[in-house]
């Protein structure tokens, strides 16, 4: 992908959740919520100081990241929908 965010921002696309319960029962298009965990795709430079030194991100691409139900700005880039956000409205990195 020929995009790469500025500063503290992170390119991420969603991962889908399941579309049935524990149970079995199938979750409906229009009941279901947009996932909260999603991939990074690209990572930009990072955030700097006063004194403009570099703060390197704490994420790389390929990480699994957990992020806030608001967080982010979407974005269609080749036809796929992602998510453009601060490198501080992701909450986690899943392991």
């Amino acid at each position: 992908m020929a995009f790469t965010p500025l500063h503290d921002r992170v390119l991420v696309r969603r991962i889908q959740g399941e579309d049935k319960t524990k149970g079995g029962l199938i979750i409906p298009d229009t009941a279901k919520e947009k996932p909260a965990e999603g991939e990074i795709v690209s990572v930009g430079e990072g955030a700097r100081k006063d004194s403009g030194e570099l703060i390197a991100p704490s994420v790389k691409s390929g990480d699994r990241i957990l992020f806030g139900k608001w967080s982010g700005t979407e974005v269609t880039l080749n036809g796929e929908e992602l998510l453009i956000m601060k490198e501080s409205d992701i909450l986690g990195i899943i392991s």
